[in-house]
């Protein structure tokens, strides 16, 4: 997962004007006070100190030099952008190089050292009741889900691939959560090749469903670009205009909403993807005609905004099997009952509570995983064992 993946789309932002329509901050770094209120203090002194085997680094999680500032650089991006919601100062934020969302408490996972999201979201928390976590990475959001899987504060929705054995093994739609967290995270397990007509019906009757049952006081959204056809990593037959009709249907329910990237690994593609969903989300439309800049041999030989990505994989996802999906998601949804009681607070608990599980709900929490474990060490020998590449073609 390469960062030049965001100086493509910071040119191609730019090139299109799109930074005259946004407020641009340089995000200071998180420091590792924020970044232990997730993550466990020893787990960030071995990423420090750069002994990795104990938590996962090194194996799908390449060490590079740097690696720890890197982390404190996104992290705090995502944090910063919370807090532009959390104070009014902003009703949409934006940080593409955030959504890294395999990261655990004590583990590294695709790619991903420090879970920005997480942290984003404890920021929202702060001044929020409620929070909807809405994920459309090929890959299951699995470290967001497992972060908030016994909260009733923290609803977590996730679009994915699924097979049990895809990375990263997880997302079937029997994991709602546990303990008060019982129904509280949504699982829409997809097939290979899914299609934009089958995605965006099926994304936008979870998601009204979702934020009317829910009520929402905020969103996140993580736009994973490997969603997307052609991708190196992914399987779905996704435009990127599909792609950014999700935002466009989140952005449209006009409540406080943070941005984040996440996978991606065609990168000329990510890059058109992200700056198209910014033209979205500024309500400025742009050319399908890529403007010039620095980078514009990277998209030949079209120079399109908007290239053909479409039916490059055989759709596997069967009319019976979207609508099957849509009943049982709508049935688990019967669940919630309304908003959770926690709307009859003024004032937010404190999230340490979340880190605060017992030895029973713990348990269950790590039961519901735990098949998304076994394996683990067999599926990263495959060709889908990392979120990352070394070369674009």
């Amino acid at each position: 997962m390469k960062p030049h993946r965001l100086t493509l789309t910071n040119h191609l932002v730019v090139s299109y004007g799109l930074h005259k329509k946004l407020e641009v901050y340089q995000p200071r770094r998180a420091t590792e006070e924020e970044i232990m209120s997730f993550h466990a203090a020893d787990y960030i002194d071995f990423l420090k100190r750069k002994l990795f085997s104990r938590y996962n680094v090194g194996d799908d999680c390449p060490v590079f030099d740097g690696m720890f500032e890197f982390c404190k650089i996104y992290s705090g991006a995502s944090i910063d952008a919370a807090r532009k919601l959390t104070s009014g100062a902003a009703d949409i934020s934006i940080n593409w190089s955030g959504g890294l969302h395999h990261a655990k408490r004590v583990e590294a996972s695709g790619f991903c050292y420090v879970n920005d999201i997480v942290l984003g979201i404890f920021e929202l928390l702060t001044h929020f009741p409620r929070v909807l976590y809405v994920d459309i990475d090929i890959h299951h959001g699995d470290g967001v889900q497992e972060a908030f899987y016994t909260t009733d504060r923290v609803m977590t929705v996730s679009f994915h691939k699924y097979n049990g054995d895809f990375f990263p093994g997880t997302g079937d739609i029997d994991e709602v959560g546990s303990g008060v967290g019982k129904h509280y995270s949504l699982n829409v397990p997809l097939k290979d090749g899914i299609d934009d007509e089958s995605y965006i019906y099926l994304f936008k009757a979870v998601m009204e469903a979702v934020i009317n049952s829910f009520r929402p006081s905020a969103i996140v959204l993580q736009c994973g670009a490997d969603s997307l056809g052609c991708d190196r990593l992914g399987c779905f037959n996704l435009s990127i205009k599909a792609h950014g009709e999700c935002v466009r249907f989140i952005k449209d329910f006009k409540l406080p909403l943070l941005v984040l990237g996440g996978g991606g690994y065609t990168i000329r593609n990510v890059a058109r993807c992200w700056t198209y969903e910014t033209s979205i989300l500024v309500d400025h439309e742009v050319s399908n005609d890529l403007p010039f800049n620095e980078y514009i041999d990277f998209f030949r030989p079209d120079f399109k905004l908007h290239p053909h990505l479409s039916g490059k994989v055989d759709n596997m996802n069967t009319r019976a099997y979207i609508q099957n999906l849509r009943i049982k998601i709508l049935e688990h949804l019967r669940y919630l009952n309304g908003a959770p009681s926690v709307q009859m607070q003024e004032i937010p608990p404190d999230i340490q509570g979340y880190l605060e599980m017992n030895d029973e709900e713990e348990a269950e929490l790590l039961a519901d995983t735990a098949k998304g474990r076994e394996g683990k060490e067999r599926r990263r020998r495959r060709d889908l064992d990392t979120e990352y590449y070394e070369e674009e073609d």
